[in-house]
């Protein structure tokens, strides 16, 4: 069965690939079908991640899936939440190659959240990922799942992997930040690791699949 990823997001596609890999989906990212990035008006991962596989789903004619994440701060009431990505304005000297602004957009995000952070004491955090996937566009039973990653926001970025914040949040149980884990442990622990999880039961129980 294809389902249709509703991200151009490379990485994000390699890491639900692993995820999915014991799931009988053939999971494309929608830029490979010519399929445009859809609106994100709502202020819950929930109803940003349905809209999102919404339009994947009508545009390819079949199933989608759309994760929608982010990174959720205590003291800051929960921001940069679903604008995590874009938290702060893209740098007007950002290249025009899409890993180089999302490279350069990620700089500018952690570079924000420290500064609002500067002088808190509270650092709690959490990834945050919402999974929804959809038969058609107007499926009337959407699959949803959920998946909760907490730690601590650092004073300052720690390793060099994985992608935007990342190199800011520390999982106290490992002992490491994000970006510092190897790819296996990170999504066998991750926020979109559990959504997965619970996914991919949802996929076996609701749409018999595995």
């Amino acid at each position: 069965m294809r389902l249709v990823l509703a991200s151009n997001n490379a990485k994000k596609l390699r890491e639900l690939q692993a995820l999915f890999a014991a799931v009988p989906v053939e999971l494309v990212a929608q830029g490979s079908l010519g399929i445009a990035e859809a609106e994100e008006p709502h202020i819950t991962f929930v109803e940003n991640a349905l809209a999102k596989a919404r339009h994947a789903a009508a545009a390819c004619g079949g199933a989608a899936i759309a994760d929608d994440s982010g990174l959720c701060v205590d003291a800051l009431g929960g921001a940069p939440g679903v604008v995590s990505a874009h938290y702060a304005p893209m740098p007007a000297d950002a290249a025009d190659d899409r890993e180089a602004l999302r490279a350069a957009q990620d700089a500018a995000n952690n570079r924000l959240l420290l500064q609002r952070l500067e002088g808190v004491a509270d650092r709690r955090a959490a990834f945050v990922s919402t999974l929804v996937a959809v038969r058609h566009a107007a499926d009337p039973e959407p699959l949803i799942a959920f998946g909760r990653w907490d730690g601590q926001i650092l004073q300052a970025l720690q390793g060099d992997g994985g992608f935007g914040y990342d190199p800011l949040l520390f999982i106290p149980d490992l002992g490491l930040t994000v970006a510092q884990l190897p790819a296996a442990t990170k999504n066998a622990h991750s926020h979109r690791a559990r959504a997965a999880a619970q996914m991919r039961a949802l996929l076996h129980a609701q749409w018999h699949l595995g």
